[in-house]
């Protein structure tokens, strides 16, 4: 079909709020699940595992629902809206626990790596370009001029690590037009999970009706390989012009506000991120149906 734009509202609109509607709702959620569960079982993580783990994530979600609606956060309301077993409600409810992985903060390290990367890009005085390693406009200017915590030596040989750039006689260069690990799964795990779910939340919250996040998309397909390689390469290009801007914009907020604003109403925290998709359309596979351990049809 012809390119096309998401039908869905523009992000100074928010769509009405909707009716329950169970059936919906978890269609659409398994069909966005179904590559994460991909990437689980790639990784060994198998259904029951999954399965004790979402009892968490519906415990949080009922309980912040029950805060919402401003009625009481009870064990028989926390299993009537979650489903979670009485039994399983206490046990997750009291008592000292765990924080979920999912929970946990990126790395210092990690954190600090990506500002340099982004100051890298979008200040006029690295501008993306390759950068010798002292002296005017070099790497360790640009590290010692984000955080004076952390020798410049140490952030180099964590985005080497992280395979963000690579160093030769000629100085340092990106690899990449933006800060994206692809050396280490865990850091890579981080941003995924990062990304992803302020991308859902933004999504949640629009079809919600409860707020007017950006989130938008273009959709074509009957295209041939060389097209989806141009279109790749457009996208690229896209997100470099609009990685200057938001950036820099978000940078010149950030500075601003540490020198007017109070900590306490610096509580905000902002994401904006694209994305780009293309495979090739195949046919399904024949519906033969699982086979038992000798091969034959079950």
């Amino acid at each position: 079909m012809p390119a096309v734009p998401d039908p869905a509202p523009p992000p100074d609109r928010p769509p009405a709020p909707q009716a329950a509607q169970p059936q919906a709702a978890r269609d659409a959620v398994l069909r966005v699940l179904r590559p994460i569960v991909g990437l689980l079982v790639r990784h060994g993580v198998t259904y029951p595992a999954l399965a004790a783990a979402l009892k968490r994530l519906f415990l949080d979600a009922a309980q912040h629902e029950l805060q919402r609606a401003r009625k009481p956060v009870t064990d028989s309301a926390l299993t009537l809206l979650s489903g979670v077993h009485r039994r399983d409600v206490r046990s997750l409810t009291r008592g000292p626990a765990a924080a979920s992985a999912s929970d946990a903060p990126p790395s210092a390290a990690m954190g600090l790596s990506a500002e340099v990367v982004g100051r890298w890009l979008t200040d006029a005085r690295y501008a993306g370009r390759r950068l010798p390693r002292s002296g005017p406009g070099s790497f360790d200017e640009l590290v010692a001029g984000t955080s004076q915590d952390v020798r410049p030596r140490a952030v180099l040989d964590e985005l080497l690590r992280l395979g963000v750039v690579h160093e030769g006689d000629a100085g340092i260069a990106l690899d990449a037009a933006g800060f994206a690990p692809r050396q280490d799964f865990a850091d890579m795990s981080a941003l995924f999970a990062a990304n992803l779910h302020d991308h859902a939340a933004a999504a949640v919250a629009n079809l919600a009706g409860e707020a007017t996040h950006l989130e938008q998309a273009v959709f074509v397909d009957e295209i041939g390989a060389a097209s989806a390689e141009r279109l790749r390469l457009a996208a690229i290009d896209a997100w470099k012009d609009a990685l200057q801007k938001v950036y820099g914009e978000a940078q010149r907020s950030f500075d601003a506000d540490a020198a007017t604003t109070p900590p306490g109403q610096r509580r905000h925290r902002a994401r904006f991120g694209v994305y780009f998709y293309s495979t090739e359309a195949t046919p399904p596979p024949p519906a033969t149906g699982p086979t038992d351990d000798s091969g034959s049809p079950r």
